[in-house]
């Protein structure tokens, strides 16, 4: 609290007297000790009611003044000044007044009147503030089309006063809704008197799926309303995030010097781009001010005399594809496990989908730290075949098992291969081979590969990608678990699909998730074309006659499986990838990761592949 004086005795000059006056006032008033600024007026209860009407007038906004011309004239004075308000959720008011002040027995008064406040207000008025909002910024696909669109939902909620039996309630709209009986009976218990109590919020189709179970419950209402929604609930959820009504949270976190930049009912991003993005896409809120009066004889009521128009935002453009991420959503929806499926566009580093089903955490696709498993030998097998001494053709030896300092490796079921070309243990994703070949590797050369392709950069983007992580100094049973995606290797379906893209197009790109937005990290510097062109036949192979040939008649698709251990249940659980690319398909050339969590065995994620591949026509 600003404390200051308030009565400024008299200094022989009248002029100095007239503005310590004034200025002691202003002060006051604007650091909020309404008493002391009342006290220095001629009439302190008449001010004091002045200050309070307005600070209930202008919610929250913070006063800044200064002072301009001083004119003293036989007894009486004003004060030109200059008020500026820090208006809360909206942008600044500044405007021109005048104080009058008159010549006490002792010290100079400020007049308390209406226009101390505001040069146009008079008796019996008081302000009137009025929010005004732009509409929301679209953020847009690849096209530049709008991705959501202004969308009719139903509050699914309770109002207490109609509740007849708040358990069985409760239990009814747990049932259909999947919300906690015992959340619902909480929230309503305390709840203020009179108070809607939300449940869940429901797109009307779903809502209409439900209606029956809910509908005559008593105590349920159903108030509609409209949100700016994605096309589908799960529409690049991770990327795009959601618009929803400012929490009291937020609009706190908000506040500049006390004042804060969102109200109430405002409609903000809460998560993804939507939030990453919310002030260019949000824009500037207006706002009017008129004089309003409850004397209807008032000629004045209901003047305007402050108004600024709200700024529209920006759009934020992604390279999101719709028919690519519908696609991608329809398949990840034949999962019943948690399933996640991104897409890149190879060359470019576009991200074209993100894609993650009902029951997955969403962020997985972009942020999560899995072990990438046999996948992962796109990077062991650049880095063997970097060292120019292996070739796919060379013959190796794949064992079903093999040990490693007393530690036994094995294949899948353990088979036995015997020796074959690089390209088809490959193919058949023979761990033994893999480890035996990078065992003969200098530490760092794994870790080396994989930046070549970007994993383990932690790229600077709007929405989190994990990178990946590959440790450079790895040695023994790590080294050797390391080979083939499992160890201390982790990474995401994200940066695996990144991987996969760099593969196809020769040439590595940091991830785009907003065009012509600040670029996420350098572009990775890539294995160098021989080794493509060595890497590339053997992922082919993979579909014609290894581990993927489910997809052999999805195009020209080239790949890799990947089953990746974790946890500690004997047998251990598995999670399931598949990472590839398609060349010339309906939607171009396209890279993408494909990873169900505890799959158990990557024909799971090869299922997804097949399943989105036929969608995209």
């Amino acid at each position: 609290m600003l404390s200051v004086p308030v009565l400024a005795a008299c200094s022989g000059n009248s002029e100095d007297d007239v503005r310590d006056a004034a200025s002691s006032f202003l002060e006051a008033w604007a650091g909020g000790d309404t008493a002391a600024a009342a006290a220095g007026t001629t009439d302190p209860d008449a001010a004091t009611a002045l200050l309070e009407q307005t600070t209930t007038d202008l919610p929250e906004a913070a006063l800044s003044t200064e002072l301009g011309e001083v004119s003293v004239d036989d007894g009486t004075a004003t004060v030109g000044w200059t008020a500026t308000w820090d208006l809360a959720a909206a942008p600044d008011w500044t405007y021109e007044s005048t104080l009058r002040l008159e010549e006490g027995d002792d010290a100079w008064q400020v007049v308390a009147e209406p226009a101390l406040i505001h040069p146009e207000l008079g008796e019996g008025q008081h302000l009137q503030l009025t929010r005004t909002l732009p509409d929301r910024a679209p953020i847009t696909d690849g096209t530049g089309a709008p991705l959501f669109a202004p969308t009719e939902v139903v509050n699914v909620g309770v109002d207490p006063a109609q509740v007849t039996d708040l358990p069985t309630l409760a239990a009814g709209l747990a049932a259909a809704t999947g919300v906690a009986a015992e959340e619902i009976v909480a929230d309503v218990e305390a709840a203020p008197e009179g108070q809607f109590v939300p449940v869940i919020t429901l797109r009307r189709p779903d809502f209409e799926a439900i209606r029956a179970q809910v509908f005559d419950l008593p105590g349920a209402v159903f108030p509609t309303d409209t949100r700016l929604l994605a096309p589908t609930a799960r529409f690049a959820a991770a990327l795009l995030g959601r618009v929803g009504a400012a929490t009291a949270e937020v609009i706190e976190e908000s506040a500049d010097d006390g004042v804060a930049r969102y109200a109430a009912g405002d409609q903000l991003g809460l998560s993804g781009l939507q939030r990453a993005f919310q002030e260019q896409l949000g824009g500037t809120p207006g706002f009017t001010v008129t004089v309003v009066s409850t004397d209807e004889g008032t000629a004045d009521a209901g003047m305007e005399i402050a108004a600024v128009a709200p700024q529209a935002g920006t759009a934020v453009q992604t390279p999101l594809l719709p028919a690519v991420q519908s696609a991608a959503d329809a398949a990840v929806a034949t999962q019943e496990l948690a399933t996640h499926l991104v897409v890149v566009r190879p060359g470019t580093g576009e991200i074209l989908a993100v894609s993650s089903n009902e029951v997955a955490d969403a962020g997985n696709a972009l942020n999560g730290q899995f072990p990438p498993g046999s996948s992962f030998k796109t990077v062991s097998a650049t880095a063997l075949l970097s060292t120019g001494t292996l070739t796919p053709g060379t013959a190796v030896p794949c064992p079903g098992t093999t040990t490693v300092e007393g530690r036994e490796f094995e294949n899948q079921d353990q088979f036995d291969l015997g020796t074959v070309p690089f390209t088809e243990a490959f193919a058949q994703s023979c761990n033994t081979t893999f480890i035996q070949q990078a065992l003969q590797l200098p530490d760092p050369a794994l870790a080396e590969a994989a930046t070549s392709y970007g994993v383990g950069t932690d790229w600077q983007l709007p929405v989190g990608v994990f990178g990946g992580s590959v440790p450079a100094d790895s040695t023994g049973t790590t080294k050797a678990a390391n080979a083939i995606g499992q160890g201390e290797v982790l990474a995401s379906p994200a940066q695996m699909a990144l991987v996969a893209a760099a593969i196809a197009s020769g040439t590595p790109a940091a991830p785009v998730e907003v065009v012509g937005g600040e670029p996420a990290g350098p572009a990775p510097a890539g294995p160098g074309q021989a080794v493509l062109d060595a890497l590339r036949p053997m992922m082919r192979q993979v579909v014609l006659s290894g581990t993927a040939t489910a997809l052999a008649d999805r195009g020209e698709v080239y790949g890799k499986t990947g089953t990746a251990e974790y946890g500690s249940n004997t047998p251990p659980d598995s999670h399931g990838w598949f990472v590839g690319y398609q060349v010339a398909g309906p939607q171009g050339d396209i890279a993408f990761a494909v990873l169900v969590e505890a799959g158990q065995s990557s024909s799971a994620a090869v299922g997804v592949t097949d399943a989105f591949l036929g969608n995209l026509g």
